[in-house]
């Protein structure tokens, strides 16, 4: 028999926020600096930089090491930009103004949701050490009652170890959780070899399955499925 639900571990980036386009941002905030910047080269640079960060995010576990990070997040965006004359610290001044992540409209609604219903949420997403900081200003932090970033567990999911990390803030065993969030690989997989009921967040329809994992198109259907 399938033991009581006590906590829900969610996904950020795809299931609690989304990235506002940043090449546009970034074109905006240089051309205010006397910087011209095409809408391809915008993109460009700012696919380079997001590769790297993704690659590298887990260095970035502390406020020094975050700040080294983004230091060489904004050196690739700046060699991809290839603006001549541009510093990188200008670069970088941009770069990090074109960052933002909004909450979906549906997630802080699910997430009063769920704790109405006496259950601890607990975020769990690859992420360097700033999460928390994101999730305040997405106007979420308050609805949870924990971070594990992959930065701090040491690891990235699907790893266990990021599970395991939220498991302790949840204050409960796998057998107690569900796990939230929009990749197969990294969020249904990774729960699943962690002994965690996961749930597949498919907000753009496509497709992509596991035999017998829920699967829902956005955090209001969520409640639902637990």
């Amino acid at each position: 028999m399938a033991r009581p639900t006590r906590a829900v571990l969610l996904d950020s980036l795809g299931t609690l926020v989304r990235l506002d386009p940043p090449a546009p941002r970034l074109r905006a905030q240089l051309a205010d600096l006397g910087f011209e910047v095409d809408p391809a080269q915008a993109e460009r640079a700012f696919a380079a930089e997001i590769a790297y960060y993704v690659e590298h995010h887990t260095e970035g576990r502390d406020a020094s090491s975050l700040a080294e990070l983004r230091n060489r997040c904004a050196a690739v965006l700046h060699d991809a930009l290839g603006v001549p004359g541009l510093p990188i610290a200008t670069a970088r001044e941009a770069m990090l103004a074109s960052i933002r992540f909004d909450p979906y409209p549906d997630a802080a609604p699910a997430l009063r949701e769920l704790r109405g219903r006496g259950l601890r949420l607990v975020v769990a997403s690859n992420w360097d050490c700033s999460l928390p900081e994101v999730l305040e200003r997405a106007g979420l932090a308050r609805l949870v009652d924990g971070v594990a970033s992959s930065a701090e567990a040491g690891a990235r999911k699907p790893d266990a170890r990021l599970f395991d990390a939220a498991l302790r803030l949840a204050g409960c065993d796998a057998g107690e959780a569900v796990h939230a969030g929009d990749s197969l690989a990294n969020d249904v997989d990774g729960a699943l070899a962690a002994g965690i009921r996961p749930v597949l967040v498919d907000r753009d329809g496509r497709g992509d399955r596991r035999d017998g994992v829920p699967v829902v198109a956005g955090l209001d259907e969520l409640a639902a499925v637990i």
